[in-house]
């Protein structure tokens, strides 16, 4: 369905996204996120792409300025717009173009990644094209996006285990996620050798408990610190680093976007041979997920490579197969019946029957702190294309009723309280607009 601007959420939906928009990058927020968050950016064009084609495309245009040299599509493009010091960690901190020869020279980064959707978000651009239009957008892309996949695959799985290694917690995009507690806690911050810091995000909440505790704070700029003095090379110094862990929801997102990265090379009509080495990642990435596969307790879960230990915490990463797709029947009925367990949609306190980010029955559940139990309108948005994309319709449907409900009663927050309903963190959060403009295009609600 195209855009209709009679629709009041879609037309909220709209004007926020304008309102974010500083004519060169959308705000990932108003004032907690100035600046371009990489899978922010991605997933935000997929919403803009129902209202303005080009606009999206100048979106990922924009992201790729930002690209390293050797592939790395980093975190954070910073917005030169912004007074230096607004947000935390800025670019001093990072000092990517001081340190690392791989980092572009015009522009501001952080030195880490986030999820790799950015070939999702490209092939439904293309996809809502015409034929003409996506072969060019194809065209455009193409190259970063494979060198982008290229980076995964070498720098952050020297091991060719199909999983990708994220070497901070910011990578995995669930920040202070439980999954990270037991690797974090490990790691002894210096106390005389961090650089002093003043946090920026306890500025624009109502309350800092929503937010990473001091603590925290203190072990992720201490990795920061790390890979810093050794420029960014992950490849160089893997073994030494203080944090390594095979992540299997970002290694599953790395599944699906080689999928669209396939369809986007066949657009752009890539040489045979790319072809074949985007299907060899595509498999191996199936290996490895299989690998991380529990079944005699149905879960697949993330491993701890310094301990080497896997991790297994109640939290909504239990349900990354689905984000790869391809499930045989037996991992397709445990993830359907975890789905509806009450360990997400099927407890008994929620507000919604919406996924929350850790289960609330679990020991480290907190309702209103970031990824340790709010519900997400991006997380909503990824796992009901998921379910769409395997073909579980129903489930895909229903996801997608509560998750629109759910903005409609709290606002656009960028996450909620899943036992109150309670908006939290930034308001007016673009990928939450973008989430309700894809919603609302797919089907009539029913």
């Amino acid at each position: 369905m195209p855009f209709d601007p009679a629709n009041p959420l879609a037309s909220r939906a709209a004007d926020i996204l304008r309102a974010n928009d500083t004519g060169s990058l959308i705000k990932a927020a108003p004032s907690l996120y100035p600046h371009q968050w990489s899978w922010d950016a991605a997933l935000i064009s997929i919403g803009v792409a129902h209202v303005h084609l080009d606009r999206a495309v100048a979106e990922i245009r924009h992201l790729l300025r930002g690209q390293w040299r050797n592939g790395m599509i980093p975190q954070i493009q910073y917005n030169p717009d912004v007074e230096r010091h607004a947000y935390f960690p800025d670019a001093d901190r990072w000092a990517a173009q001081l340190v690392s020869p791989d980092a572009p020279r015009d522009v501001h980064t952080s030195g880490i990644v986030q999820p790799p959707v950015h070939a999702i978000a490209v092939r439904q651009i293309c996809d809502r094209a015409g034929n003409s239009r996506a072969r060019e957008i194809a065209r455009e892309f193409y190259t970063p996006l494979r060198e982008w996949h290229r980076y995964l695959h070498a720098a952050r799985d020297p091991e060719n285990s199909g999983l990708v290694t994220i070497v901070h917690p910011w990578e995995s995009g669930m920040d202070n996620s439980p999954r990270w507690d037991a690797a974090l806690a490990r790691i002894e911050v210096p106390a005389d050798d961090l650089p002093p810091y003043s946090r920026r995000d306890l500025d624009h909440v109502a309350d800092p408990t929503q937010r990473p505790t001091n603590a925290d704070y203190d072990r992720f700029l201490w990795i920061v610190e790390v890979l810093k003095r050794g420029s960014y090379r992950v490849e160089a110094m893997y073994d030494k680093l203080p944090f390594r862990v095979k992540d299997v929801f970002f290694s599953a997102l790395l599944v699906n976007a080689n999928e669209s990265l396939m369809r986007i090379a066949t657009l752009a009509e890539a040489d045979l041979e790319d072809l074949d080495v985007i299907e060899e990642w595509i498999q191996r990435g199936r290996r490895g997920l299989a690998a991380s596969w529990h079944a005699d307790t149905g879960r697949c879960l993330d491993t701890d490579l310094i301990s080497g230990e896997a991790i297994d915490v109640d939290t909504i990463a239990l349900l990354s197969p689905i984000f790869a797709g391809q499930l045989n029947p037996g991992v397709r009925e445990a993830m359907k019946n975890l789905w509806h367990s009450d360990l997400f949609v099927g407890a008994a306190d929620l507000r919604w029957p919406l996924p929350p980010s850790t289960s609330v029955g679990a020991d480290e559940f907190n309702p209103t702190r970031y990824w340790r139990g709010p519900v997400w309108p991006v997380m909503n948005w990824l796992t009901w294309y998921a379910w769409d994309r395997i073909g579980e319709f129903d489930i895909a449907n229903r996801l997608r009723q509560n998750a629109v409900q759910q903005i409609e009663e709290s606002g656009f927050y960028e996450y909620m309280n899943p036992l109150t309903g309670e908006g939290l963190g930034s308001d007016r959060q673009s990928w939450t607009a973008a989430a309700v403009l894809d919603w609302l295009a797919e089907r009539p609600l029913a």
